[in-house]
């Protein structure tokens, strides 16, 4: 095995900074040294304990080479209600698989070649867990009838499971390319598609779920917690990957792997989707606690500096932000961390809260938040820079779309998202996806 550190893990005195939520660990020289050899490209010999550490907190990323697993390990359950047409172009990408078991979920008209048809509709969860408890291989792939695997998908995804603390791993799901404003749209920032980057998977970290439009998992940990929650209609691909997680099982997001799936057809079912996702937030937060859910997660001190500013007190703000981030160094040099080094990791984490704070004004708060900021002068100015984010983005990334169709886009992804969540909390009775999370910063610190 070798690591690649993730993009965000730094180096600063003998201590490495990275992972979600952000870790300082401690090195020794021996571990300093292993970790150089490890950015160089070494092999993981000694400091298996170490490696694993880093893994977990996701500060570097396991590289595997061939396993002992193969495609004759996996079977695929397809679950699939009134859209049998779409089978006749994925089935032929699973050939090489042990099995495939189609489940028809109460289609009107019966899926030619099912190996199992419910008698009504029972939403997805019911289909896949009608069809890995038919499994017999080590493996099931779940894959949604619209996906097309890109050729050797599984080659960089198995690998993951010669750990045997590895439950699940998904790889990245593109949206298939089109003329269309929504394809190009949905091709730059599908809601699947979950970046280039691989990660550890677990509620608060940068990859928080993944998405059961393709998914491996080992059969074992599936029994282990009875599959997946009948009772959610939206979110239980979530629901599932948290309860392998909260089980001490490791679940991994692998961006080498990756499939396309199809554009929704129009915007209005594309909205009702982004609805419908909004909506499994509130059963989600009581299954798995608000903390899980939170729509902010900044320091106290942080979100006090930035409430001082929209109030129209910027300078009180700053002296917050500064007179904190100068109490950091303090707290970090017993770690081995600079003083330079932790002021300049105070104060970007100070400005870098300003998106986070915009992306919930604008999309779990903004249901409430926008009519009210509107009313004044101050607040129409506090969503004009919340907007000006996916502006932007529109430039850093330039996205096949015109920057108005894409602000449009954004603006109508977080407000159909926000609205949802809105509807769950009601139908819940709970606001708890909607309360931050105000705890202190870094989240974690160790020492090795």
């Amino acid at each position: 095995m070798k690591l690649r550190f993730d993009p965000a893990t730094m180096t600063a005195g003998s201590a490495l900074i990275g992972g979600a939520p952000l870790k300082v660990m401690k090195l020794s020289e021996a571990g300093l040294r292993l970790v150089d050899e490890w950015r160089g490209g070494a092999e993981v010999v000694s400091g298996t304990a170490l490696a694993a550490r880093l893994v977990a907190a996701g500060m570097a990323h396991p590289e595997y080479g061939p396993g002992g697993l193969g495609p004759e390990d996996v079977t695929a359950v397809i679950p699939v209600r009134d859209h049998g047409d779409r089978l006749e172009n994925l089935l032929p990408l699973l050939e090489n698989l042990a099995a495939t078991l189609v489940v028809d979920d109460g289609s009107l008209v019966p899926v030619p070649g099912a190996g199992h048809r419910h008698d009504h509709a029972r939403g997805p969860a019911a289909a896949r867990n009608t069809g890995w408890r038919k499994v017999d291989t080590e493996l099931v792939a779940f894959l949604d009838a619209d996906i097309r695997p890109e050729p050797g998908w599984l080659d960089a995804l198995l690998p993951h499971f010669e750990d045997p603390n590895v439950a699940a791993v998904a790889p990245r799901v593109r949206s298939a390319p089109g003329t269309s404003a929504l394809a190009r749209y949905e091709r730059a920032r599908s809601s699947l598609d979950l970046g280039g980057t691989p990660a550890q998977v677990r509620p608060g970290a940068r990859v928080s779920y993944l998405p059961t439009a393709t998914i491996v998992v080992r059969v074992a940990a599936l029994r282990e917690i009875g599959g997946f929650d009948e009772d959610l209609r939206f979110g239980e691909d979530v629901d599932l990957v948290w309860r392998l997680v909260a089980q001490g099982r490791s679940v991994r997001y692998e961006p080498a792997a990756q499939v396309v799936h199809a554009p929704r057809a129009n915007w209005r079912s594309w909205l009702r989707q982004r609805f419908d996702y909004g909506t499994s937030a509130a059963p989600l937060a009581r299954r798995h606690g608000r903390e899980a859910l939170a729509p902010l997660r900044v320091s106290r001190w942080t979100a006090l500096a930035w409430l001082a500013a929209v109030a129209g007190r910027p300078c009180a703000g700053l002296a917050i932000a500064v007179g904190t981030a100068a109490l950091l160094p303090r707290k970090l040099a017993p770690l081995g961390v600079p003083a330079r080094d932790a002021l300049v990791l105070a104060l970007r984490g100070h400005l870098g809260a300003g998106r986070f704070f915009a992306d919930a004004l604008t999309r779990p708060w903004g249901p409430v938040a926008i009519p009210l900021l509107a009313m004044t002068k101050r607040g129409r100015l506090v969503l004009a820079l919340a907007l000006a984010r996916h502006l932007t983005e529109w430039a850093r990334t330039r996205p096949p779309l015109g920057p108005g169709w894409w602000v449009l886009a954004r603006a109508a992804d977080d407000a159909a998202y926000g609205l949802g969540v809105w509807r769950g909390c009601l139908r819940e009775r709970t606001a708890a996806p909607l309360i931050p999370d105000l705890s202190d910063w870094p989240g974690r610190r160790a020492s090795a």
